[in-house]
């Protein structure tokens, strides 16, 4: 509260008043007031005299007590979450009063010298302000947290922002935040205008009202001056805000001094104007709205009288009461929550409370008040012999040195609990959960509240309880489906009401790398994208190409490796890249495109899937962006990557072989072809014992790969059996392998090489001292680094002080595949193949040309798990130009990537494979250094010319009248230019849910959104308002719900042989939109982030103005456009 400006003998009270604060009070003052007890407190309220009646609906005195005689009460605070009144004085002196009767509930002593200045309950404490401290106390007066202030401050005024936050304002230029968790200041925010005294806060804005009597709106996030009105030309002494209503009181300057100013301020929130202002027939001290049937306002002057009043209506003269104080003035003013009661305090230390009912209550759900237990005197209880449940322990034993019986050793003692019988298998099969409650429909096997207890038959059954899973994800009949780790299952995204945008992304992936979401059809290849995403030359390539093919994968993955270069660690969707992957007729006769019923029954065997994919993706990417004849549109750096009539993908994945063919007459023919990937070709496994394979062995026999074929024989004009061998010519920057374990007997094949033989743990326990566990354990990691040490290191292998470190037992466990390999052409294009450590060098006599070391860069598994079908999952090694883009580190880290699912991993579990359930499928090899060979500039190839005009693919558009003028070239967008955003879809696949056995109802795949017309507004300009693109977007592909009630889109727009609209392909479309984002314009609409995602668009945030969020109110639910058009536009 404010008392500058006011008549100095308003805060000075007279001595008779309080000659030595007596604890007995003045009879003259009120003859009814009763008799205080000798601590100079009353021990009940005053109660009013029996004759005052309290009307229903009308305020009247119910109680008044005394807090402290003859010390002013500074304020008065109604407790928000108990039955509570809180009272505090200039002596910094603070009281409770419990319910309507104001029974004494605690006093204390909160300063020591100075007043109480506000007061404001917490759900654990009561917060007490001062005029340098903060203090957190109980509402018994235990201190919580004690915070000095700097001894220049003048604290006025507290405001709770939310739960934890807190502001202090007072005569200071600036205001504070509070965290009330750290006790911290977390921010301190200066003001124009210094000397707040009084702050509300309503859903739009922060009120502050200053000494000077001026009122200003701040900003609820920056704190920023939005509006300000000059109130009263002397002093602001209160103000109050309700719905779209600020009503002020306080002083005018007159005569060289201030005088209450009877007009009370009235401000519009709506228009930010004063209305007609209130004039009242007392002088005002304290307003406040309360508001129940209609939005009273409480009017209080310092003397006593109360007046209530409409604020938009005339004051009754009739509605005026008065306050019987004990002391001169009212010093405090207060409502409660309910509404239901109203506090004041005066000078002479009481506060009285004033109701509309006896039955009043402080707030509308009070929780119960903790009260001090009565004292209890310790007698011993009566005990009735008669009764048989009285317990023994009330009978008083005497103090002894024996052992007692309940001192028996727990030694000598065997628990047996009970145990719980187990849970029908057939039960957890069935569970469905939600939450953490299980449904299961019952399987009928046991009678009601029946169960056979058989101890002993149950012992063995727990013996094995460790094996049963924690939750029911795993719990099937296949006893191996337990073994998948948690983050290699598959991983599904749980649809609400609000779609996914409730769904937490970041628990899957914490890093800054963008994941591909899963439900999209087709999705299975999320793993080879990202393989491809993270091969640096092969990013750059596809970045920077661009061609006028309306369905080019190369465009497509160049698009989508933008976002994923966008991305902070949101997951984007390949929607768009796989909408053309659908198209391509190729695909499909290779088998790639899967129907929706083949990817959720797992009938499709998906390691050899994705092999294919890798095949045919990199014949593709081949094919598109070789070097064509001709000029070609939208052609912007991609031309500076290769030489005519090849493509960086030839020249990272091809290898050129020459394929030999020796017939039995002794005709040879020599053939030579290339490749961009090899597959591995196994040996016959059918010696006991198995033979032990390097894996290098294993890899230049899939090379140079001989074999027997019946072929064509031109000598002998006939079909002859032949040996057919292949040998390379030269060595390919990235090196692809195809595991092609397709069958139990690749997998035993795999799984026998993992194992290290009798031989080679003896040798590794002689040498290194170190006991190698089982004859089941996989070591040959420890092979290849044996055979790298030359014979001094090997001696030193046991001793601690040499520095070297070895891999745990686990994780050296089924690992057959090398981290490098070393490959060499000689002289006679003869291989040499050789598995090699990943810290070892070439050597000086190595010809680098002819010696190539590759780097394990990425494996691709496929995850056996006949629950949901089997997924594919890829472990990555993530480079360092990565790294320096998204988090600002250099360094090299092993990722796996599993959908959106992304988890940093050792790079030993890159090479474990698991054989019952964890399948090798693509290995990924790249040369050392391999991107110093390569211009990894990107430059963007979309130009501006993409927005200039551009035919209609429809036949019927030149007949109907234009919607949109395309933009000419002086009317380009720049950076921070505003355009007007909307989009409309239609449904390609239906929304999938299933009904719960608790009736909830869950959706399982979302409905698949297409878009169909995009337009684009000028923002500023001449022309502002009109739309340059207003591009309706062709299909191929089938409709099932157009959605022409909300789209307007009707059955024949999309077709080009019938629509007469301005038809365009969805690439075309696309580009323009991205030329737009490049450039940096700031899009404005309703919903964009919906718009976006179907568009399958990353957009900065700030790039973005969406009304959807602008008009938000927090926890509330979203405004709609057709409101908000309403409200804004009258439309």
């Amino acid at each position: 509260m404010n008392f500058e400006g006011l008549n100095p003998s308003l805060a000075e009270f007279a001595p008779p008043l309080h000659p030595a604060l007596e604890p007995v009070l003045d009879p003259h003052l009120n003859p009814n007031l009763v008799e205080l007890d000798p601590e100079g407190v009353s021990l009940e309220g005053l109660p009013v005299p029996e004759s005052v009646h309290l009307m229903e609906g009308m305020y009247s005195e119910l109680h008044t007590a005394v807090s402290e005689v003859g010390v002013p009460v500074s304020v008065a605070h109604f407790d928000l979450h108990e039955e509570m009144l809180w009272v505090g004085n200039h002596g910094g002196h603070a009281t409770s009063f419990f319910g309507p009767t104001l029974e004494r509930y605690s006093s204390f002593q909160v300063n020591s010298s100075d007043d109480i200045r506000q007061i404001q309950s917490l759900e654990n404490g009561v917060l007490f302000l001062t005029k340098t401290n903060l203090k957190y106390l109980s509402r018994g007066g235990l201190i919580i947290f004690d915070y000095l202030m700097d001894e220049s401050e003048d604290m006025h005024s507290l405001l709770l922002t939310d739960n934890n936050t807190l502001l202090v304002a007072g005569l200071q230029n600036h205001v504070l935040e509070i965290d009330l968790n750290t006790v911290q200041e977390t921010q301190k925010y200066t003001v124009e205008v210094p000397g707040i005294t009084i702050m509300r806060q309503s859903n739009r804005f922060f009120f502050c009202g200053h000494t000077s009597g001026k009122v200003s709106l701040r900003d609820l996030r920056t704190f920023v001056v939005e509006h300000e009105f000059d109130a009263h030309s002397g002093s602001l002494s209160d103000f109050d805000v309700h719905g779209n209503l600020l009503v002020t009181c306080g002083f005018s300057s007159r005569m060289n001094g201030l005088a209450c100013d009877r007009f009370l301020k009235v401000y519009d929130l709506r228009m930010m104007r004063a209305t007609t202002p209130l004039q009242v027939h007392i002088d005002p001290f304290f307003l406040r709205f309360i508001p129940t049937y209609t939005s009273r306002l409480a009017i209080i002057s310092q003397t006593g009288q109360c007046q209530f009043c409409e604020p938009t209506g005339l004051a009754n003269p009739a509605d005026i009461f008065h306050v019987n104080t004990v002391g001169p003035l009212i010093m405090t003013f207060d409502v409660s929550a309910s509404k239901q009661a109203l506090a004041f305090g005066d000078s002479e230390g009481c506060v009285h409370l004033w109701a509309d009912s006896p039955e009043v209550t402080f707030n509308a759900y009070s929780r119960e008040t903790d009260f001090a237990l009565p004292c209890m005197v310790d007698t011993l209880p009566h005990l009735d012999w008669n009764q048989d449940l009285v317990p023994l322990s009330l009978i008083p034993v005497p103090l002894t040195s024996d052992a007692l019986l309940s001192d028996w050793p727990a030694a000598n003692s065997a628990p047996a609990p009970r145990r719980a019988p187990p849970v029908d298998p057939e039960i957890l099969r069935t569970m469905k959960k939600v939450g953490f409650i299980g449904y299961a429909p019952n399987p009928r096997t046991k009678l009601r509240n029946q169960i056979p207890y058989r101890l002993k038959e149950m012992d063995n059954e727990f013996d094995n309880f460790s094996q049963v899973p924690e939750s029911p994800i795993g719990r099937e009949e296949e006893p191996h489906l337990y073994r998948v780790a948690k983050k290699y299952r598959k991983v599904t995204i749980k649809y609400s009401k609000l779609g996914l945008e409730d769904f937490d992304f970041k628990h899957y992936n914490k890093t800054l790398f963008a994941g591909l979401e899963p439900h999209i059809p087709n999705a299975y290849c999320n793993c080879m994208i990202q393989v491809l995403y993270f091969l640096e030359p092969v990013r750059c390539l596809v970045q920077n190409h661009l061609c006028q093919k309306e369905f080019c994968l190369g465009c497509e993955l160049g698009l989508l490796f933008h976002m994923l270069d966008l991305s902070r660690g949101d997951p984007c969707q390949g929607s768009n890249f796989l909408r053309a992957f659908r198209t391509i007729p190729e695909a499909s006769a290779l088998g790639l495109i899967l129907a929706d019923s083949d990817e959720a029954t797992g009938k499709v065997n998906l390691g050899r899937l994705i092999q294919s994919w890798n095949r045919f993706i990199l014949t593709q990417l081949h094919q598109e962006t070789q070097e064509q004849e001709g000029p070609q549109a939208y052609r912007g750096a991609g031309s500076s990557f290769g030489s005519s009539g090849d493509s960086v993908i030839g020249q990272l994945f091809s290898c050129e072989m020459e394929n030999c063919s020796m017939c039995r007459c002794g005709k040879e023919t020599v053939r030579v072809s290339s490749t961009l990937l090899f597959t591995l070709s196994y040996p016959d496994s059918t010696e006991k014992p198995a033979k032990d394979y390097e894996f290098a062995q294993i890899l230049k026999r899939s090379i140079c790969l001989e074999q027997n074929t019946q072929a064509w024989c031109e000598n002998c004009e006939k079909y002859q059996p032949t040996v057919q061998t292949r040998n390379i010519r030269c060595l390919p920057d990235v090196l692809v392998i195809n595991c092609e374990v397709n069958s139990s007997k690749e997998a035993d094949f795999w799984k026998t090489q993992a194992e290290v033989g009798e031989t080679l743990r003896g040798r590794f326990s002689r040498h290194a001292g170190v006991a190698v566990p089982g004859p089941a354990e996989v070591f040959t990691l420890l092979s290849l680094s044996l055979a790298s040490l030359p014979p001094p290191e090997l001696k030193d292998l046991g001793n601690p002080d040499t520095g070297h470190s070895y891999p745990s037992v686990e994780e050296l466990k089924n690992i057959w595949i090398p981290h490098a390999i070393k490959m060499r052409l000689t002289k006679s294009k003869e291989l040499d193949v050789s598995n090699w450590s990943e810290t070892d060098e070439l050597s000086p006599t190595d010809d680098p040309e002819s010696v190539y070391i590759y780097d394990l860069m990425a494996t691709v598994v496929h995850i056996l798990d006949s629950r949901t079908g089997g997924s594919l999952v890829g472990h990555i090694k993530v480079g360092e130009t990565y790294h320096q883009r998204k988090e600002g580190v250099t360094h090299q880290q092993w990722y796996l990537f599993n959908d959106f699912l992304i988890e940093p991993v050792d790079k030993c579990e890159a090479v474990q494979f698991d054989m019952s359930w964890k399948v090798p499928a693509i290995l990924y090899y790249a040369r050392r250094n391999l991107n110093s060979k390569y211009n990894l500039v990107i430059k963007n190839p979309i130009e501006a010319s993409v927005l200039l005009a551009e035919a209609s693919l429809a036949r019927k558009q030149r007949k109907c009248h234009a919607t949109f003028i395309p933009l000419m070239l002086n009317e380009m967008p720049q950076a921070g230019d505003l355009v007007g955003l909307d989009a409309e879809f239609v449904t390609l696949n239906e929304e999938e849910a299933e009904l719960r056995s608790d009736g909830t109802k869950s959706t399982i795949k979302p409905s698949q959104m297409s878009v169909a017309r995009i337009t684009c507004v000028r923002g500023q300009g001449p022309n502002e308002g009109v739309p340059f693109i207003d591009d309706y977007i062709s299909t191929q592909e089938q409709v099932v719900d157009y959605l022409t009630q909300y789209s307007g889109i009707k059955p024949g727009d999309l077709d080009a042989k019938i629509s007469s609209k301005h038809l365009t392909t969805l690439k075309s479309t696309y580009l323009k939109l991205r030329f737009l984002i490049d450039v940096g314009v700031k899009f404005v609409g309703h919903g964009l982030q919906k718009d976006f995602r179907v568009i399958n668009l990353m957009v900065p945030k700030d790039q973005v103005i969406d009304t959807v969020y602008l008009f938000h109110i927090p926890r509330k639910r979203m405004i709609s456009l057709r409101f908000l058009a309403w409200y804004f536009l009258g439309r």
